[in-house]
């Protein structure tokens, strides 16, 4: 009997052997007084929170240029802290404008006062509920973050998406909000073809329910902030302040003069777009090429 039961335990641990690799890692309860952010992970039909160790250096006065929209968002995100009521919010606009760093300069500024974030991917929302239900009663206060939120022609995601924000939204806790980026003020393309059914009903001009059905997911945001492509001399004044940024940490003294605004407006051109993100990428390579140069 021994010889049989040991030969069968040996069999049971060949067999756990196999198989723990293939069974998901125990996942440990976050400490939200020392994780300040966190990615939902889809694994299988649920998904979990992964912590993330994130960078606090950009700051909100790091935004150049958009004082209307950094204004507006930081007294909103205020009021969510303070507990008073708080709109969801909606930063469409041009790629690179700072629309995606406004919301985690937002959390570099409140951490301390117990503003957490929560990255959710655009295929991700249908966890909705379930990522809000494991936020209730906790006393810190939750942004939850969608980048990059919009869908192709074609894509009828966002009927499904506009039943979901729906119901997570008119039923969040009040210590989560939901702040989105896009390039789309609508969210979803809006095609000619949309318009072929638009009638005149005494005198006045209807759209068709096409074009409604699309335009409705973008109103389940209470404040919409728009971002518009930079003009040159505000991205020569971002570049100005990258450089000074990159140039004091690296002991570089530098002056702003022609040559250096010529060569900026060069870098922009080469790469099609003049944007923030385009006036960083120029402050990292001209303050390394001076750095290069002074070396023996």
């Amino acid at each position: 009997m021994d010889s049989r039961l040991n030969a069968f335990l040996e069999r049971a641990d060949a067999v756990l052997a196999r198989l723990e690799p293939l069974l998901p890692a125990p996942r440990q309860t976050i400490d939200w007084n020392q994780c300040l952010a966190a990615r939902w992970q889809r694994e299988g039909r649920s998904g979990f929170l992964l912590p993330l160790d994130v960078s606090l250096e950009m700051r909100l006065s790091d935004l150049i240029g958009v004082d209307k929209q950094r204004e507006t968002l930081a007294r909103n995100t205020q009021q969510f802290i303070d507990g008073l009521p708080a709109n969801h919010a909606l930063l469409w606009g041009s790629r690179g404008t700072g629309k995606s760093s406004m919301v985690r300069a937002l959390l570099a500024q409140h951490a301390k006062a117990g503003l957490r974030l929560i990255e959710i991917e655009r295929d991700h929302l249908a966890d909705l509920p379930r990522v809000v239900e494991q936020l209730v009663k906790l006393p810190q206060r939750f942004i939850l973050f969608c980048d990059d939120l919009s869908f192709e022609a074609g894509e009828g995601d966002y009927r499904v998406l506009k039943s979901v924000l729906d119901g997570s939204l008119e039923q969040a806790p009040e210590n989560v909000l939901l702040y989105a980026t896009s390039n789309r003020r609508h969210l979803v393309p809006e095609n000619q073809s949309d318009n072929d059914n638009w009638k005149r009903v005494d005198g006045e001009l209807h759209p068709s329910e096409a074009v409604e059905d699309k335009i409705a997911l973008s109103d389940r945001f209470g404040l919409w902030l728009s971002f518009y492509p930079f003009t040159q001399e505000h991205f020569l004044d971002v570049v100005e302040h990258w450089i000074g940024e990159l140039a004091n940490k690296a002991g570089l003294q530098w002056q702003r003069d022609e040559a250096l605004d010529i060569l900026a407006v060069r870098w922009a051109t080469g790469r099609g777009n003049r944007n923030g993100r385009c006036a960083y990428q120029f402050a990292r390579y001209w303050v390394g090429l001076k750095l290069l140069e002074r070396q023996p």
